[in-house]
């Protein structure tokens, strides 16, 4: 097996690399402070960043004060190196969020989708918005995530399902990309929740966990040895399908509402129980947030099926309850479900609600973004 040789090129791109994540993990730092960490002596640390100072990624941030002698400058990665943008899309609208190399959001914006336009129009139009409203050129973005409902195809990118985003099918993905001239990834709305808990969120440092995404529709994020689980056709964690004893199963797979788990956990089903234990709300999440003991009791119960043929098969010691039931729901939905897991299984994961802040779609695919963006500037430093 061939080895690449230790250029001194390859080199100096490898310490730019430790360098600048060390800055935006836990910078501003001094010179000498950078060259602590990085293991490099004074002098290569001073030269690492003057070439970084000079490819604008790197600035002066401050000072800190030391002994008798001059202040020692602070640096930190200049946030307006490179931006990118997240996107969350539903049938009536779509959100798209603008942030720095650092990871600061620097505007959020909604547009309404009533007027039915296609994808890439719309999603070009809320692009052009959100930038105009941060008041950066277009061509300043280095990468687009966008998380929508369905399955995405492992192998072409493109949505290769979703029942009620019809219009994102095949070749989408191409025009995306084509249209606004920079990476485009899609990908499904419960692993960038997954992706955005455990990077901001209650997963975190945690490598083996699943979301729980209890809402309109039901999902599972899987997190396996830190990577997202996919699946072969980009199918895992589609658990509105799991067949529900007492539940009779799916006649046509193409309508999710026909799912057993969905059928026994949607809306129209915990609108049932809310009525029949008498709690008010205008809104299922309403109900859930005031519902007394009983009523979280049983929306708990059948929950804790889908937690628990997750555990069953994955064992993954932590899972997190998101989406607008998992949050309205609580810790206090959170302990009932997590009981009534060790009810019904041999293993009690841990049952915890959403960490993640604001909306975790969009956390989630900027958190991918970011990721995306900085393996393209970080990697061409010399």
């Amino acid at each position: 097996m061939s080895r690449s040789p230790g250029t001194p090129r390859l080199l100096r791109r490898l310490n730019d690399r430790s360098a600048l994540e060390l800055l935006l993990e836990d910078g501003p730092l001094t010179r000498a402070e950078l060259g602590e960490r990085t293991g490099l002596s004074k002098v290569t640390a001073g030269q690492l960043l003057a070439r970084l100072e000079e490819r604008g990624l790197v600035e002066v941030a401050g000072e800190r004060a030391g002994g008798r002698g001059p202040h020692a400058a602070l640096y930190a990665v200049v946030p307006s190196s490179a931006y990118v943008a997240g996107l969350d899309v539903l049938p009536e609208s779509l959100t798209v969020g603008v942030a720095d190399i650092t990871g600061t959001m620097v505007t959020e914006v909604t547009v309404n989708l009533s007027d039915g336009r296609e994808p890439v129009a719309a999603v070009h139009s809320a692009v052009r918005r959100a930038c105009e409203s941060a008041g950066i050129d277009r061509s300043r973005l280095r990468s687009f995530v966008i998380g929508t409902r369905g399955v995405v195809d492992p192998a072409s990118g493109d949505v290769r399902f979703s029942y009620d985003l019809p219009a994102w099918h095949f070749g989408v993905l191409a025009s995306l990309r084509e249209t606004l001239g920079v990476p485009v990834t899609i990908e499904n709305d419960v692993n960038l929740v997954a992706l955005a808990e455990s990077r901001h969120g209650a997963a975190v440092g945690v490598e083996d966990f699943v979301v729980l995404w209890a809402g309109v529709g039901q999902g599972v994020g899987v997190m396996l040895g830190g990577r997202l689980h996919r699946g072969t056709s980009g199918g895992a964690g589609e658990i509105g399908w799991l067949p529900v004893p007492g539940e009779p199963l799916p006649a046509d797979v193409s309508q999710p509402q026909s799912g057993s788990f969905q059928r026994l956990v949607g809306h129209e089903a915990l609108s049932g129980i809310a009525a029949a234990h008498g709690v008010p709300g205008e809104t299922v999440a309403d109900q859930v947030r005031t519902g007394g003991e009983a009523y979280l009791d049983e929306i708990a119960g059948r929950l804790a099926l889908g937690a628990a043929a997750v555990t069953v098969v994955l064992d993954p010691g932590l899972i997190v309850l998101s989406g607008d039931i998992g949050r309205a729901g609580g810790p206090r939905l959170a302990a009932k479900v997590e009981e009534a897991v060790a009810r019904v299984c041999p293993s009690r994961p841990t049952v915890v609600v959403t960490g993640v802040a604001g909306n975790p779609i969009l956390r989630g695919a900027l958190v991918a973004a970011l990721d995306q963006a900085r393996e393209q500037v970080f990697s061409d430093t010399v």
